[in-house]
């Protein structure tokens, strides 16, 4: 107590020139804004809190918000742990949780250069102590997030979607709000400052959670959704974002990525921001749905780009090749399964095995040598794909072993002028190929 009446005794020797001075700062009483001010600090200083509270109320009660932003600080402290003594006392607690939310506002206002902190600190004040009531829970954060905006604390958003979806299933709020909220929390995510990676890896873990509440919700069908979006994109083909929006909502609902709208967005986010990966994903989509044609020009277009690496490259080749095979595409299987062995050594044993399976695949027209040569062209890439992998070679001899079956005899291959061991050149299915001939006695 000593200690307090020297700071006062301070305060008063400082003369009436000092407090006239600091009359618009502290008030119309400045003389016990000061003092009480004084007071309260000195016992929170000792962290003897309950002292305090009584100093630091009185001093709230005569000083303007402007006389020490401090004052509103430590008050949210002090309130907070009156709070706590007063769980039990619903009506007493309510009081103090309005005047904890109200002080932040204070701090807000009178102190905007501190405002963000002020209002994102609300925010948690809001999860921890209304969350019990979602439609005060919901407009407290809608209201920080549209006040904050890119500096809000991720965390909210998470608290934002829950208790919109709570509203939902109330029926207070409608699907349309659903949606707006998440879309608007995705995006302020997506573009929010990061000054380290703790920061980063958070920001990834908030997002990945507001996707989860937002997809576990179940609040929007893939009919609302292609409902919601259709015209809107149709009235907005030039905005990216929206196209983003539409994909990364559809690819999170059951069937979305089935739906016209959902290859729309993302064929127009390729036209707005090509790349490698849009023109793969656009692949992927195509042969999905049986569109050869579309799928293969796609497929060649992200080959195309300089941004994907050769290993990049030769990994599409081999896909498109194994996709071309499928769907009848001989020919264009042929080369890009030869171009995918020449780009990556890895991939050598792979793509000559499937060049084999091609060959041995094909029913090619004309006389008994004609007709049976592509399965000496197959078994030439089964030894190729062997020698390349040696994990391939069970696999491999058992293929050689089924095409040698399909040899022809000597005695026919002689009749042709033909003879094993000799170099002979197969046309079939658009492809060409320089092989040995073999035979069968």
């Amino acid at each position: 107590m000593k200690k307090v009446l020297l700071i006062l005794l301070a305060v008063l020797i400082g003369g009436s020139g000092a407090t006239l001075s600091a009359q618009g700062k502290y008030g119309a009483d400045s003389a016990n804004c000061i003092k009480y001010l004084s007071y309260y600090k000195e016992y929170y200083k000792q962290k003897n809190y309950d002292d305090a509270l009584p100093n630091w109320r009185k001093a709230y009660s005569i000083c303007p918000p402007t006389a020490n932003q401090n004052m509103l600080i430590d008050g949210t402290t002090l309130i907070r742990r009156l709070i706590s003594k007063n769980a039990k006392n619903a009506i007493y607690k309510e009081a103090l949780v309005d005047s904890l939310l109200k002080i932040h506002d204070l701090r807000a206002e009178y102190y905007p250069k501190y405002a963000v902190t002020a209002l994102n600190n609300k925010g948690l004040d809001l999860v921890n102590y209304v969350k019990d009531d979602d439609k005060a829970l919901f407009e407290g954060i809608s209201d920080i997030v549209g006040r904050n905006g890119l500096q809000t604390k991720p965390s909210l958003y998470i608290f934002q979607l829950q208790s919109a979806v709570e509203l939902y299933k109330a029926g207070t709020l409608d699907e349309e709000k659903i949606i707006d909220v998440y879309e608007k929390a995705i995006a302020n995510l997506e573009n929010t400052p990061c000054k380290t990676d703790k920061e980063k890896e958070d920001l990834v873990n908030v997002t990945e959670t507001v996707e989860n509440i937002f997809i576990q919700s179940k609040v929007a069908s893939v009919e609302s959704l292609v409902a919601l979006f259709t015209p809107r994109l149709e009235a907005a083909m030039d905005d990216l974002a929206l196209s983003k929006t539409i994909v990364n909502m559809l690819s999170k609902t059951e069937g979305g990525v089935d739906t016209d709208l959902f290859l729309q967005a993302v064929n127009n986010m390729h036209r707005l921001e090509p790349s490698y990966q849009s023109a793969y994903f656009l692949f992927k989509l195509y042969s999905s749905k049986g569109n050869a044609d579309e799928a293969v020009k796609y497929m060649e277009d992200a080959i195309e780009y300089p941004e994907s690496d050769d290993k990049v490259d030769a990994s599409y080749y081999y896909e498109l090749a194994t996709y071309c095979y499928k769907n009848g595409l001989s020919s264009k299987a042929f080369s890009s399964a030869k171009k995918a062995a020449d780009m990556d050594e890895t991939l050598a044993g792979k793509s000559y095995m499937l060049i084999g399976t091609i060959w041995g695949s094909q029913v090619c027209k004309g006389n008994e040598i004609e007709s049976r040569a592509p399965y000496w062209v197959a078994v030439d890439y089964m030894i190729k794909a062997k020698n390349a992998d040696a994990s391939l070679a069970e696999e491999a001899n058992s293929m050689i072993a089924q095409y040698a079956k399909y040899y022809p005899q000597k005695s026919e291959a002689f009749m042709y002028n033909v003879l094993d061991g000799q170099s002979y050149t197969v046309n079939c299915g658009g492809m060409t190929a320089v092989t040995t001939v073999r035979t069968q006695n």
